[in-house]
């Protein structure tokens, strides 16, 4: 039996063991659907009592779990806002809180939100315990370790260059991605944006165009304000992306608007084939 009293101390009035009940997860908790199971104990871990205020308080989380900053922080949010029904609460261990705190802190950070008290590490059980542990640690040697998007201040949208310039920035750079942007309809989505990409080159050694694509999808997702201020309506909205890859951090140095009347980037993606940097 686990000893769930300490990490409960915020849901005191009811005896856990005792008053849960076993619900469907709903349809608007996104994140955790395609988890492995479909229903979900209520009362939750985070000391929820009604499926209402379970809703309200997990899609804050949801933006989160679409910037991918960590591998495990659906997992670990899943299993605290809609838990597994089993006989006895599985609780995530300390080991993946750490490592899902120390991935995600600096994304909450970018959106000006500390990492929260109700999720402090400390509270959840070590690995010694029956947990959900994190994968192995041979999981990062048969899976490629990808760079990650930084959280950084927005480069200024540069609208007025020649094809010339834009050719001296791409010798200097490690990625360049077309990017098309549009902020979606307020409904029930719980992405705030469409966002295609399209991978005009990368320097970058071993990078596919794929993990390209994904990296700048989260770097846009990471960086909101600048999505924000990149997306003023509801038109689409087409850019170029152009940055570098340093130790391991994405980082966006010169965003282009690409305009249809515009000739200079399609000019100079087509000349960068053919092009020798000095």
């Amino acid at each position: 039996v686990f000893a769930v009293s300490g990490f409960l101390r915020v849901a005191t009035g009811f005896d856990i063991g005792l008053s849960t009940k076993c619900v469907m997860i709903p349809k608007e908790m996104g994140m955790c659907h395609e988890i492995g199971y479909s229903e979900m104990r209520l009362p939750n871990l985070m000391g929820h009592t009604s499926m209402a205020e379970v809703i309200l308080k997990s899609t804050t989380w949801q933006h989160l779990v679409h910037t991918d900053c960590h591998p495990h922080v659906r997992t670990f949010l899943c299993s605290l806002f809609a838990p597994i029904c089993l006989d006895t609460f599985i609780h995530p261990c300390r080991s993946m809180c750490v490592a899902v705190r120390d991935s995600c802190a600096p994304v909450l950070l970018c959106h000006g939100h500390p990492w929260p008290d109700s999720l402090d590490c400390d509270r959840f059980p070590g690995d010694e315990d029956m947990c959900l542990a994190p994968l192995t640690k041979d999981y990062k040697y048969l899976h490629k370790v990808l760079p990650k998007p930084a959280c950084q201040t927005c480069p200024s949208v540069e609208e007025f260059f020649t094809h010339k310039r834009v050719l001296e920035v791409f010798c200097d750079s490690n990625f360049a991605v077309k990017v098309k942007l549009s902020k979606k309809r307020p409904a029930l989505e719980d992405q705030e944006y469409n966002i295609e990409c399209q991978v005009e080159f990368i320097t970058q050694g071993s990078l596919l165009p794929y993990e390209t694509q994904s990296m700048i999808q989260q770097w846009l997702l990471i960086n909101e304000k600048c999505t924000e201020r990149m997306t003023p309506t509801h038109r689409p909205m087409v850019y170029l992306l152009v940055g570098n890859i340093e130790e391991g951090i994405i980082l966006v140095n010169q965003i282009y608007r690409w305009q249809r009347k515009d000739s200079q980037l399609t000019l100079a993606t087509q000349k960068w084939r053919y092009h020798k940097c000095l």
